[in-house]
This record gives structure tokens, sequence and C-alpha cells, in this order.
């Protein structure tokens, strides 16, 4: 994990120096004298060498500082820390949506196995996991808010809604009015996974023996789909959880530009546009850093969900 996490970090530090752009451009004024911008860029540590910059950087990473936002004027930590509730908001609510819709659904592909049904719902889960996420967003958007109005273009909140605190804005129902368009568009990308999974995982249980003694038992072929076989084919979706986590928070970037969404994703936009280099390289950082711990998580819950994986033999 540190090994991935420093690569990371590496290629982003130079990656970002890489770009086009004066990264000072919020702060110098046209007005501004040859050495008054010296002053500025040496105030900023811009003015050192690269690989000296390169080593402040991993300095000031390793002490979870993150420097202070060029466009923003703010640290960075500060910056991501008003925006990311947003985004785990949205992205809890679209795994919630993903995962329950998808687990569902796989189980009753399995159990309709050979059936048109069944080759109508792969082909559509395959569309929906193919479909680019901001043409899915503005199909959702053309219809369920420019041509019936049920739902908000974008924001978080009604034009000129101030919430006092977290709990007064979770507990608004304008919010989740908001909410629910970007939830499900990114619902949408993340749905085929579990749904896949699942069923291919019921594929292979309905085949072991104590599935078929529960049938010669007399048992409803819905209580065996249900309480045998769909309990032991969830084992590998409830890891694939974890890492979807990771993936949900990568792909929030597309569909918060798309819903005006002020959370992280929209933050990145904006700090990558403004040569924004801290707050670029922080939001990346705190991204990527959420899928490898989700990785390391999915692979101790497999080992914990299931007995028969371990890491090493033991008498």
């Amino acid at each position: 994990m540190i090994l991935t996490m420093w690569v990371i970090a590496t290629i982003l530090f130079f990656i970002f120096r890489l770009m086009p752009g004066n990264p000072l451009v919020a702060y110098i004024d046209p007005t501004f004298t040859e050495e008054q911008q010296q002053i500025l860029l040496k105030q900023f540590g811009l003015d050192q060498p690269l690989w000296y910059q390169y080593f402040v950087f991993l300095k000031n990473l390793g002490q979870g500082e993150l420097g202070d936002s060029f466009f923003f004027r703010d640290s960075v930590v500060n910056v991501i820390g008003k925006v990311l509730p947003n985004t785990i908001y949205l992205m809890l609510l679209s795994l919630l949506l993903a995962y329950t819709i998808g687990i569902m659904s796989g189980i009753y592909l399995a159990w309709k196995r050979g059936e048109r049904i069944e080759t109508v719902g792969i082909v559509l889960t395959l569309f929906t996991r193919a479909a680019p996420q901001f043409w899915v967003g503005m199909i959702l958007l053309a219809v369920f808010s420019f041509r019936f109005g049920l739902f908000p273009s974008g924001g978080a909140s009604a034009a000129g809604t101030v919430y006092a605190s977290e709990w007064e804005k979770l507990l608004s129902p304008s919010f989740y009015h908001h909410l629910f368009l970007p939830a499900l568009t990114l619902a949408i990308y993340l749905l085929g996974l579990p749904l896949l999974l699942m069923r291919s995982n019921m594929l292979d249980v309905m085949k072991e023996a104590y599935v078929d003694m529960a049938s010669m038992r007399g048992l409803s072929k819905l209580r065996v789909m249900l309480k045998y076989a769909a309990r032991n084919a969830c084992l590998p979706v409830v890891t694939a959880m974890a890492v979807g986590i990771g993936y949900a928070m990568g792909g929030n970037v597309v569909i918060e530009t798309v819903f005006s969404w002020p959370g992280l994703g929209r933050l990145l936009v904006k700090a990558v546009s403004t040569s924004d280099y801290p707050l670029a390289q922080g939001a990346f950082i705190l991204i990527a850093g959420v899928m490898v711990i989700m990785n390391f998580v999915a692979d101790l819950l497999y080992s914990i969900l299931d007995p028969r994986v371990t890491l090493e033999n033991r008498r």
C-alpha cells in the first residue's frame, strides 16, 4: 500500500508541473513587476529546483500536510473538508441503490436461467455498464429535469438555502431531492458488477450438494434460493462492495460536473483548470488512497467471511 501510494504521489507531483499555464495566475496581477512575481514564487517555494520541491512535497505528505490552495487561498485540508461530505453522501446512496437492486436482480436472473428475461437482463446490464456516465446523466437530466421538471438540474440545495449544520442538511427533503438524480446516475453504472457477480455465484452455488438436499426436503424453490443459495453466493459480492467504494469515489468526478454537485469531483476539475497544484494533488491522493485502502479491506473481508481462504497454511 505504501509503495502504491508513493508511486501515485510521484506521478501526480510531476504530471501537474508538466502542464502548461502559470499556477499562480489567481494571485499574480497584470500590474505586478517581475520582482513582485518572484517574491510570490518564493513564498510558495516554486523558485526552488524541481527535485527539492519533490522532497519537500513527500515530507509534507508524510506529515499529513497538503499545502495551501493557490486559488482558494486556504489550506487544502480545509477546502477539501468543506465538500467531502457531499461526495460521501452521493457515494453511499448510489452504492445502496446499486448493490440492493444488483443483488436482488442477480438472484432473479439466476432463478430464470435459460429464459428470455435472463437474456434481456444481461444485455441491459452490459449496456448500462458500457454507457458513458456523462451521457447517462444528460439523458436523465433531459427526461426528469428539463422535460417533466420532477428533479432539479443541479446543485445540492435550492437557491439561497444555507444549512446551519450537516444534520440540518441531512434532515432536509430538498437535499435528497437534489441528490437523487446524480446518485441514480452513478448507481446505474455501478449496478452491473453486483448483478453479474451475484448471478454467476448463484449459478455455481446452485450446483452444490447442500442446495439439492434442501430441495429434497420439500422446501419451496424461493426459500432454497434465498436461504441456502443466496447467503453463500453473497460472500464475493460483499468483498466487491469494498472495491466499489473506491470506484464510486473516483467516478464522482464526471457525475458531479454534469449535475453541478458541490463535491470533491467538481472541486478537482476546478483545481486542474486553474493549475492549482496543491489542491489537485490533494484531491487525487485522497481518491487514490480510498481505492487502495478499499482494495486492502476487500482482501481482509474475503479471508474473514470465507474460512476456506487463508493467508498461510495452518495446522
